[in-house]
């Protein structure tokens, strides 16, 4: 995130062969920066405070695993749809962090982070375990009928907590009833035998899914599920009020792995608890587990499309006036307080057409709305049609075209926005203009985290960052950052790659250890227009932190179609671990071929193919879910002709992506948007180059669905 952008202001105008018409100077306005220096400053002091007095989203029913449950069983609800739980919860020795999301309705997905005192080398040294779960929801409960889920636990680990189950849910009253079948750690107490094993003699037994040593980690080991012997569990759980959940389970967990170590004393197979919720999402739970110890659970809940403060701090929309009045200054002034940089403006006849680049509305079509409101109030009374045409860095992206009258006669109607929609023409706007140079720059705090380490799970350092960018012309422009760390923990890590792959990524502790002063990225960057709906790029220099050489994409991306298709191509050379300008003596050409495609509802899937960092071959799949404000939930894996044992820890690259808008935060409006990526484990297979100026992450926020929706926030 940019920690701002200073400049000064005015521009001329004069009389063109269309008629009239003006184009800013490179000097402008720095109101709209005032107003993104403002979020910036607010962002740190206010975020925990919002997000903790939200009112998000339902934590009562969950587990000590964190996801829908008792204490530590399953049952067969799920969450709010879209929602995200995030839980702290533990007894004894253990402590499981973890991040769950309702992928769909039926669908809910996990991450777990759990510690394990003691668990290693005969107690000296913890056990720092990461994991997948997955539940379905087969059926909702529905008259008379339960609700029953499937669920897979600790898929994709290592298999300390590996399990599947089958479970129902009903309801009576204030009181839930859950009974299940366990396999794998849910199936060590009493077993019933193998209820598969009727179908087929392979299905009675079960393979050890943690056999074959760390290497082995990380597989689905889709052919040990549901296999061997199952057990039997279930409880109770009562709800006397919205607040309070009282709950008890039996158990056929024995904590067998725990209880070898003699980590754990188990003389009960009954669990007992009891929660209370808050109205701002926080539950808290204590339980009585195996008899022997105190349990304790934290969850905080929150909607992605239920932001902490609704209505916003944004400014209200200037009024329509009944005469339009002033000139290009006013309408140039007007533009910048509404965070919208004016490019350029063309009169002909009745049409006038406004290039713009929006600097602060995440939703594209209050952008749109805002910058009709200062047309309606400057131009003459003859202009008629108003075609706003989206620009970034230089290169126009797509139009919007409406009726001058039709927007102002909109404004007050109850459902104005979706009936604007039905009078606006969207078009491609691809032919190219002279974009005026301009020079940007901002200083300010960065911190950098560091996760997953067996010795510090958590590292961070904090520091200044500087960026800054110099647009020579249409689309080509000259853009890096510096670093310099002030304090943190980082340059401690000490670990050494064991990788059998070229050390593309399992060499970035050595990257950490750099001090210094930090060239994070230095790059020349041309964006154009090749034909309708084609943008190119080609990007030159130091790349990102670990690699530079040369980068060249193409996408073909139409207005308002689903799909998407691109092609990239890069030459890569290693920097040096010093972070300056020298190389190592790695280098490697690699490529992808792509597809987008909106799936509907807020989801997209992603598939890249193509050659990656380490020289392998392979394939990406992605699935995210949007929530139409900024704000997305996603996860990706890659399988590549890397085998499991060359690959090491985690067999596969694999992960969960979250995006999250600061306006979502701070209800100020801003572009500015929190991305981060949660790995299992950072190896060298299936590793990209992390480019920030992806051709489809720049155009999306006006093709597609993007573009299509919103529209409801066009009068706002």
């Amino acid at each position: 995130m940019r920690a701002g952008l200073l400049s000064g202001s005015g521009f001329p105008f004069g009389i063109g062969p269309r008629g009239f018409g003006f184009r800013p100077s490179r000097r402008r306005p720095a109101a709209w920066t005032i107003a993104e220096g403002r979020v910036r400053r607010r962002l740190i002091g206010t975020a925990a405070a919002l997000i903790l007095g939200a009112t998000t989203a339902e934590t009562q029913g969950l587990s000590l695993y964190g996801l829908p449950g008792l204490v530590d069983m399953p049952t067969a609800r799920a969450m709010e749809d879209g929602s995200l739980a995030l839980t702290a919860g533990g007894f004894g020795g253990t402590l499981r962090n973890t991040l769950a999301f309702q992928v769909t309705p039926r669908l809910t997905g996990s991450f777990r982070y759990a510690r394990i005192r003691g668990y290693d080398f005969d107690g000296a040294q913890d056990r720092f375990d990461r994991s997948f779960d997955l539940q379905f929801q087969l059926a909702s409960e529905r008259g008379p009928g339960p609700a029953v889920a499937l669920g897979l636990r600790d898929f994709g680990g290592t298999g300390i907590y590996s399990s599947e189950y089958l479970v129902a849910t009903k309801t009576f009253g204030s009181f839930e009833l859950t009974a299940g079948l366990g396999w794998g750690r849910l199936a060590e107490r009493d077993p019933l035998g193998a209820p598969l094993g009727l179908l087929s003699d392979r299905l009675a037994t079960r393979p050890d899914a943690r056999a074959g040593g760390i290497e082995q980690t990380g597989r689905l080991d889709a052919g040990s599920w549901f296999r061997g012997n199952a057990s039997a569990f279930g409880g109770l759980a009562w709800e006397p009020s919205e607040r309070w959940r009282i709950v008890a389970e039996y158990s056929p967990d024995l904590y067998r792995l725990e209880t070898d170590r003699g980590l754990v004393d188990v003389r009960s197979p009954v669990n007992l608890g009891a929660s209370y919720r808050w109205d701002n999402g926080i539950a808290l739970g204590a339980y009585a587990v195996q008899s022997t110890d105190l349990g304790l659970r934290l969850s905080y809940g929150l909607h992605p499309a239920r932001p902490p403060r609704p209505g916003g701090a944004e400014p209200a929309p200037p009024p329509l006036l009944p005469s339009p009045a002033g000139g290009p200054a006013t309408l140039m002034q007007g533009l910048e307080a509404q965070g919208i940089g004016l490019e350029a403006i063309e009169i002909d006849g009745a049409l006038a057409e406004v290039r713009i680049e929006n600097r602060r509305w995440p939703v594209t079509a209050q952008a749109v709305g805002r910058t009709a409101r200062a047309l309606g109030n400057t131009l003459p009374e003859g202009v008629e049609r108003l075609r706003i045409v989206f620009t970034e860095s230089g290169m126009p992206m797509s139009a919007v075209s409406m009726d001058r009258q039709a927007f102002a006669e909109m404004e007050f109607s109850p459902e104005g926005g979706a009936r604007l929609r039905e009078h606006v023409a969207l078009d491609d706007a691809w032919r190219e203009f002279d974009a005026e140079p301009r020079f940007t720059y901002g200083l300010g705090p960065y911190a950098a985290l560091s996760t997953f380490d067996p010795d510090a799970p958590l590292r961070a350092d904090v520091g200044l960052q500087l960026d800054a960018a110099h647009r020579l012309g249409s689309g080509l422009s000259v853009a890096g950052r510096l670093r310099q760390p002030l304090a943190g923990s980082l340059d401690e890590s000490d670990r050494v790659s064991d990788s059998r792959l070229p050390h593309v990524r399992s060499d970035s502790a050595r990257y950490d250890r750099s001090a210094g002063l930090e060239l994070t990225r230095l790059t020349a960057d041309y964006l154009y227009r090749p034909g309708p709906d084609l943008f190119g790029r080609v990007s030159a220099g130091y790349l990102e932190r670990m690699f530079g050489g040369l980068s060249a994409e193409l996408l073909w991306y139409p207005v308002e179609g689903p799909l998407a298709l691109g092609a990239e191509v890069n030459y890569a050379r290693q920097r040096g671990f010093d972070l300056g300008t020298g190389f190592r003596d790695y280098d490697v050409w690699t490529g992808h071929a792509s597809a987008y495609y909106d799936l509907g509802l807020g989801y997209r899937a992603q598939l890249d193919a193509g050659r990656y960092l380490a020289g392998d071959w392979g394939a990406t799949l992605s699935l995210d879910r949007d929530f139409g404000n900024g704000f997305s939930v996603g996860a990706f894996l890659t399988l590549t002709d890397v085998a499991p044992e060359d690959f090491g820890e985690g067999s596969f690259d694999k992960g969960i992506r979250l995006e999250i808008p600061v306006s979502w935060i701070t209800g100020v409006p801003t572009r500015s948007r929190i991305r981060q990526t949660i790995r299992p484990v950072l190896r060298d297979g299936g590793a990209r180059l992390n480019l920030g100026n992806r051709l489809y992450e720049i155009t999306r926020p006006v093709r597609g669905r993007a573009l299509t929706e919103g529209w409801g926030r066009a009068y706002r």
